[in-house]
């Protein structure tokens, strides 16, 4: 069990982004924790996020389980480069309000395929607000260097002003 957390890194959004970055990942810790709190402007109740891994194509699946207060789900995928991570708030969801997430990437160094665990939550003043855990796998084999946060295939949508990240190393010993 980890007992030693470290704060890497954090970022503020101070104006709108298209993402955020992690880069030079130092390769001292067992384990990485991401904490987020993020909204985008897609206009949209949520927008799907994504986390994109070093800079090397790789094939990477996902199991999902879902509920929105009305209803519960599961779902599996799968995305060439980046990891899907979640619904995130959009423009047109509750004002002024952010999803919250934690993202656990164990054995970040090891040559072996990675994985992930994601548990967030879609903040809203509404009854279908969405609550999600994901786990997922990565075909890399190589240590992650660096980690990029965006909406889910890119594209033109932003990540808003007050969005945080912090990047956190844990170590089992």
């Amino acid at each position: 069990m980890a007992n030693t957390y470290t704060l890497i890194e954090a970022k503020t959004l101070g104006s709108s982004a298209a993402s955020v970055a992690f880069t030079s990942i130092p390769s001292t810790y067992t384990d990485l924790m991401v904490l987020l709190s993020v909204r985008t402007d897609v206009a949209d109740i949520y927008q799907s996020g994504g986390m994109f891994i070093n800079s090397v194509a790789a094939d990477n699946s996902y199991r999902s389980l879902r509920g929105n207060g009305a209803s519960a789900s599961s779902g599996n995928g799968s995305a060439q480069n980046e990891w899907y991570c979640g619904e995130w708030n959009g423009a047109t969801s509750t004002a002024s309000t952010f999803t919250s997430s934690a993202i656990y990437i164990p054995n970040y160094t090891s040559s072996n395929q990675k994985s992930f665990t994601a548990d967030t939550v879609q903040e809203a003043n509404t009854t279908t607000a969405i609550a999600m855990m994901l786990a997922g796998l990565c075909t890399k084999t190589a240590a992650i260097t660096s980690i990029t946060f965006r909406t889910f295939g890119g594209g033109s949508n932003n990540l808003v002003t007050g969005s945080t990240f912090y990047l956190y190393g844990i170590k089992n010993s």
